[in-house]
Parts: structure tokens; sequence; C-alpha cells
């Protein structure tokens, strides 16, 4: 059997009632840089994830260097110089690390949320780590409260990547709430959008200073603290206040047109996530158990792509697999998030200079055998079915 049309990635993540607020904005004329509805959108992505702050970028990948950038002017022992990170990740989550002068250690993963082997992280902390950067990939939760208890008593901090997990939860907290700073993406086919867009989350006043600086040229008078600037105003009275650059930082602001996208959209957020959910369980139980993984661990889970994970690795059954989503016009990603083990790119061979990926057998299952494909409020029940009877014919 085929199905009736093409399965793809994301499908009507821009509505109608997205383009119709922006249009109504636009038509008052107004100032389209950063400024009014950027604060009102931080405000209420807030009040939405119960945190105090949030900073409004250009994207999640900013929000990763920006993350990492504000960890190196924390650092007060420069010998804590190690960051542990997941081999299944999108790569700018190890960029921002490297372009910090932070050493990766990566980690293998779990199938049950394609995020960190927790206790592979705990064997692999040392004197020298400052830092988990954990991913909750694709909707899952990758923590537990005993593993966020030994990291503070380890006095470790924590940095979480939400970017494909808006809405998830940890008990009754939804993620980006544990970390010291939380990283959230509003790329196209991602929960909500701002077409491009991210977000920096905190409950550290300090950090969110910093933060507000480094988004905008390491510039003294985006701090909201009065007390802070006054203190970098008297010190450098040769320079003009609103020229006074702090750090060595960036320009990844956002603009007022995807504040107001990202308003709009998160009106609809909670009632999406609820429809993903009822989605990806659709998937999961209409799957083959003996041909594909579904032993998830769906505690928490806000799904943003179904992963299709094969049990046996075979690659004539990949390839086959692979022929059918083709045939049938199914859209996938072979490997999952950012394309599957990120220790076999180019870049990690290179300025990394690794070569032992054999150590990292999950991580090298999904980047081999594993997929993800859409899921998105839209799709509809009966098309759901269609597809799994199609994946199980392999």
């Amino acid at each position: 059997m085929e199905i009736n049309s093409s399965h793809l990635l994301m499908q009507d993540n821009i509505t109608s009632s997205d383009l119709g607020a922006i249009n109504k904005f636009l038509k008052k004329k107004p100032k389209l840089t950063q400024g009014k509805k950027v604060e009102e959108f931080e405000k209420k992505w807030s009040k939405w994830l119960d945190i105090k702050y949030s900073v409004f970028v250009n994207s999640g990948s900013s929000a990763n260097l920006l993350s990492i950038a504000a960890l190196k002017i924390l650092q007060k022992n420069k010998t804590k110089n190690e960051i542990i990170v997941p081999t299944l990740t999108w790569s700018s989550d190890i960029f921002s690390v490297m372009h910090h002068g932070f050493k990766p250690v990566f980690v293998d993963i779990n199938f049950e949320n394609l995020s960190m082997d927790l206790n592979e992280v705990k064997r692999k902390i040392s004197k020298k780590t400052l830092a988990v950067f954990l991913t909750h990939a694709q909707g899952f939760c990758g923590l537990n409260q005993n593993f966020i208890k030994y990291l503070k008593e380890k006095k470790i901090f924590l940095i979480e990547d939400v970017c494909e997990s808006h809405g998830s939860t940890l008990g009754k907290k939804k993620l980006g709430n544990f970390g010291l700073i939380s990283n959230f993406s509003y790329y196209y086919a991602h929960h909500m959008t701002t077409i491009e867009g991210g977000m920096i989350c905190t409950n550290n006043f300090k950090i969110y200073n910093i933060l507000l600086s480094l988004r905008s040229h390491g510039l003294v008078r985006e701090i909201k603290s009065k007390k802070v600037r006054k203190i970098y105003e008297k010190k450098n009275k040769k320079l003009s206040k609103d020229f006074i650059f702090l750090f060595p930082s960036y320009n990844v602001r956002n603009t007022e047109i995807g504040a107001v996208l990202g308003l709009n959209q998160l009106k609809n957020l909670d009632k999406n996530i609820k429809k993903r959910n009822i989605n990806f369980f659709t998937f999961k139980n209409h799957l083959d158990k003996k041909k594909f993984f579904t032993n998830f661990d769906t505690k928490g889970c806000s799904n943003y792509a179904f992963p299709l994970i094969l049990i046996k690795k075979n690659l004539r059954t990949r390839n086959k697999l692979e022929n059918i989503m083709k045939k049938n016009k199914i859209e996938f990603r072979r490997g999952n998030a950012g394309g599957g083990n990120q220790m076999l790119q180019p870049y990690a061979k290179k300025y990394l200079k690794i070569k032992k990926t054999d150590l990292f057998p999950k991580v090298n299952h999904i980047h081999f055998y594993g997929y993800y494909i859409g899921n998105f409020p839209e799709l509809k029940k009966k098309k759901i079915i269609e597809i799994c009877k199609i994946l199980n014919e392999v």
C-alpha cells in the first residue's frame, strides 16, 4: 500500500493567524529591531516556563553559544576546563564548548530517551569537570532528581538543551528549570516557531545580565541592573556610557517580527503539545515491536518527531526501509538529532583528534539504524496508521 500524499517532517507550522498578527503589527509602521515586543515575548515565555528570566536570540545555536560564553565568564577555577556532552545532539552544543576553549567529554546515550547515559556521566566526572551540557532529545526527559542532586553535591553546573523538548516535564516542573541555564529553539520544524530563533533561560539575575550584554555586542547599556551599570560607567569615565563594551561578544539579537510571531504561537503551544503526544502514542502502538524499538521512557514527554529505530543491525534491512520511505515520500532523517554520532563528524576528527568511537555502541546503533520522521499537530490518526503499515513491511 501507499499513502495518499507525502509525509513531511513538518507541515503548516506558520498559520494564517500568525500571518494576521504580523500584518496587524506591520500596519502600525513600528520599529522592527529588538524592542518592546521582544521584551513582552521574553516575559510571557518566562511565565509559561515558570522561570525568572529569558533572553530572546536569533537561534537555538546562538543560545548554546551564549550559555557557554556566560559559563566562561563565571569560571573561577581555570583547571576545571571539561564539559561533559552527549554524543547524540545538535552540532552547536559541541561547537559552543569548543569555541570557548573547553574540552568536550563525550558519553553514550540510552535508547529509552535518546539522552545521556547518566551512569556513564558519573563515571566520567573528574576534578576537571566544570559542567554537564545535557540534551533532552526529541521531547524526552533526560534527567532524574537523583542526578540533579548528585551534580549539586559535586558543585558541577548543569546546562539544559531543551531545543527539541518544549513542555516536557520532570515531575510537575517543565524542563529548562533544572539547570543553571537552559536553551530553547524556535526553528521552523520545532514545537513552535519564530522562523529562526531561540531563548536562553535562567533564575540567576547575574547570569541574566551577562546574557543581555553578550547578546548585544557586550554592551554595558544592555544590563538591567542600574547598580552594575553605574559601576562600569564610573570605572570607564573616558568612555561614553552608551558605548562601553564589557565582553568580546556578538550580535545575536532577534527582531520585533520574530517576537510577534512567537507571542502568537505561544497561545497554541500547550494544545499542540497534547496533539503531538497523542500522535506519538499512535505511532508507537501501531509499529511492529519485533522490528522497531518502542520501549521509550514516556514520562513527561512532549514529542517533537517520532524516533524510528531498527532493532537489528542489518544494512540490507536498513536500505530496504529507506527505499520504502523514499518510494512513499515519507521524509526522514537518519541518525536522529544532528545526524547521529557527533564523534564521527569531520570537525571532531580534525579538531578534537577523536579516533576511537567503538566504545559508544548505543549512539552508533542510532547513527546507522535510527531515524526520525515527522510528527505535527495537524497529522491525522488514519494517516499515522497507514504510515505504520508501510514501515512494518520492512
